[in-house]
């Protein structure tokens, strides 16, 4: 490697130790081994799923698993507000933010949204995949929109202090999300249908359109949604995010990777079916799907540092590359968690 090789090698991995590096979205194999490669791929703090099918029994069982590897390491600490984040920052922390992919935890009941929060949980995707009783998923054959129900359960998260997220929402419903709800709202793991259609990805109309109601969207890296396939690179990773960023603006788009690490096909498969144990949900790309090959150069959590160098590599100015790897997350949980009802812990 050439001396001005390694300089920007340098750079890239001092800027990245010092920006707010937050991931928009995992699901990983909770434990500690995860956690340490957190800490390893520089992030400050990610939106931990603890809730794709489960009930409200099975997600208060999560929710506890977090919260006692919290209390377990001093290297982690629960997410309740951007001070909390920034907190983390200072401390060399990892924060853990609790979120949902699915409303099922909710049952049929709206009082359990504020129990969910007293408990940290600020991210709730309203569907995942399929219909629920909030509105359709992006798997569902009819899309018929936010129910009465959702919208009632969308103005309590806009309320309290819970973000909407739309991933794996369908189109209609995402639609009505954005347009019903007081707060911005996001795609926290998608990646552009301009660069591969699939019922997961966003068309740029749909990019441009939460980005006009103050939302934002996270760059998800599974090959199934780039072109690429298996073969992705981190630098095909950059071109996702560099469609996404002229599509939206730099100031509307984050990391969002959807990292699934530890995990086996039994679990995709968990995932893939309706309500964890019905239909399959899609055929289309079922292998890329179920044995995720990652992008070499950031197949692991550890390896995030060389997406900060790839986008510094091409040029992105500085400012840019902050507000990508975290600024914009911070932006939008700043104007969300807040709330009309605060019911904001402190530090912790």
């Amino acid at each position: 490697m050439s001396e001005a090789g390694g300089l920007a090698v340098e750079r890239a991995q001092q800027l990245h130790r010092e920006a707010i590096v937050i991931d928009g979205l995992q699901i990983d194999d909770w434990g500690p081994e995860i956690f340490e490669e957190m800490r390893k791929g520089g992030l400050t703090a990610v939106n931990c799923t603890c809730c794709v099918w489960e009930g409200f029994r099975e997600t208060i069982d999560n929710i506890a698993s977090f919260k006692a590897w919290c209390r377990a390491s001093d290297g982690l600490c629960q997410i309740f507000t951007v001070g909390d984040i920034q907190h983390a920052a200072q401390n060399g922390q990892v924060g853990i933010i609790l979120g949902f992919q699915n409303t099922s935890a909710l049952e049929d009941n709206l009082s359990y949204l504020r129990i969910f929060h007293e408990l940290g949980v600020r991210v709730i995707q309203v569907t995942y995949n399929t219909q629920n009783l909030i509105g359709a998923g992006c798997y569902e054959t009819t899309d018929s929109g936010l129910t009465d129900f959702g919208r009632e359960a969308l103005a309590e998260m806009n309320e309290i202090g819970i973000l909407a997220d739309l991933s794996h929402v369908g189109p209609q419903t995402s639609h009505d999300v954005i347009t019903h709800s007081t707060k911005p709202v996001v795609y926290s793991h998608v990646a552009p249908a301009a660069l591969k259609p699939h019922p997961r990805t966003k068309s740029d109309e749909e990019l441009r359109f939460i980005a006009d109601h103050g939302g934002l969207a996270g760059a998800c890296l599974l090959p199934a949604f780039m072109a690429a396939g298996n073969d992705a690179t981190v630098e095909d990773y950059v071109d996702l995010i560099g469609h996404m960023v002229s599509t939206m603006g730099e100031d509307h788009v984050a990391i969002g990777t959807d990292f699934t690490q530890g995990h086996g096909k039994t679990f995709f498969e968990w995932l893939l079916r309706d309500k964890g144990y019905a239909r399959m949900v899609t055929q289309q790309s079922l292998k890329e799907l179920m044995e995720p090959v990652l992008p070499r150069g950031v197949s692991e959590i550890a390896e995030l540092g060389n997406v900060t160098e790839a986008m510094l590599r091409r040029g992105w100015p500085e400012p840019r590359i902050r507000k990508i790897l975290g600024e914009n997350w911070l932006r939008i949980f700043d104007e969300v968690w807040e709330g009309s009802d605060d019911g904001r812990h402190g530090a912790h």
